[in-house]
């Protein structure tokens, strides 16, 4: 990093927030102990279960959007978190900060909303904190929350299982929450509404695990596919191809990055899986996926094609034509989650 103070490409999801973490927080932090940059940290415990712990903080703005709302995003994105780790989601806690004047209508429709989805996918909200700031010292509320999952004996996901031959699919339409929010905030009229694919994928996730062929999963939130994918290459050491032409994207999406100038690569996704599936369990995996109401604009998008030690991504465009497809630069769309 060679600036002296934090900027909010620093909170993109892409090279920069990486640079803070791997260069700034990590180190001092010992490296968390050993543990990888996964979605969620796995813990040893007794008997032969192992445990998922993950934390994360929403600054969403607005807080309501088209499917759903700040309380359901963070149910959300705390229970994926550990679903794509191969944790069966336990438990949960809330913390929230509240600009004072903030309206206590809206408090309660936030909050039933999270409890909504945390039920609704067996977890418990077991403790909380709760901070009220004066005003102007923020944004109406922000959402802290940490999810404990347990991971069965046996179930191992993770970059390292990333092999040469492996699939790349992508659960369904990409960059639908970002263009959402994107439209809400900046008031963008499209020819067709889209709304955010928000949505806890726990119960797809365990569907696909059950299968034997998943070697990663990952769900690309901030930074969209594109950085996801440079993340687990790097990680993994391997070479990632994509067709441009195989990945779905609604046309309102479509359009709408038309015309603003936006890739729909590095758009937002809250409730979509990134997924590297072994070659001869790609029929399997996707025979899960379309019958999942989650699952059912699943595409095979491209396969792993090597590895080099450094790990890149390339796209085939409509042309053709191959190039490298980075991670997102810079800022793309600032409090996307």
């Amino acid at each position: 990093m060679d600036q002296e103070r934090i900027l909010l490409a620093h909170g993109s999801g892409g090279r920069q927030t990486q640079e803070l973490i791997e260069k700034i927080i990590y180190p001092i932090f010992e490296a968390n102990g050993g543990q990888p940059l996964l979605d969620a940290a796995l813990l040893p415990a007794p008997g032969g279960a192992g445990l998922a712990l993950t934390t994360d903080s929403f600054v969403v703005s607005p807080l309501f959007f088209p499917g759903g709302d700040i309380g359901k995003l963070a149910a959300c994105g705390t229970i994926n978190d550990l679903a794509v780790v191969g944790a069966r989601p336990l438990y949960l806690t809330v913390g929230l900060i509240i600009e004072e004047g903030f309206a206590v209508a809206d408090l309660k429709r936030i909050l039933t909303s999270l409890a909504e989805v945390a039920k609704s996918a067996g977890v418990s909200v077991v403790a909380g904190d709760t901070k009220v700031v004066e005003r102007g010292n923020a944004d109406k509320l922000y959402i802290n929350t940490t999810g404990i999952g347990v991971v069965a004996p046996g179930v191992a996901l993770g970059p390292e299982r990333i092999a040469e031959g492996d699939l790349i699919i992508v659960s369904g339409t990409v960059g639908d929450h970002g263009m959402t929010i994107l439209c809400q905030r900046e008031g963008l009229p499209l020819e067709a509404e889209v709304a955010s694919d928000c949505a806890a994928l726990h119960d797809l996730a365990r569907a696909l695990i059950a299968t034997g062929g998943i070697s990663c999963m990952r769900d690309p939130t901030r930074g969209g596919l594109a950085t996801a994918l440079n993340e687990l290459a790097a990680q993994s050491g391997t070479v990632m191809e994509i067709s441009e032409e195989k990945v779905p994207v609604q046309p309102p999406v479509a359009a709408g990055c038309g015309m603003l100038g936006l890739d729909p690569l590095y758009l937002a996704n809250e409730g979509k899986l990134l997924i590297t599936v072994r070659p001869d369990c790609g029929e399997a995996v996707m025979s899960v996926l379309v019958k999942h109401p989650l699952g059912k604009r699943a595409r095979v998008i491209g396969r792993v094609t090597g590895r080099d030690g450094r790990g890149k991504v390339l796209l085939e465009t409509g042309l053709g034509v191959r190039r490298i497809l980075p991670g997102l630069e810079g800022e793309h769309l600032p409090r996307i989650c």
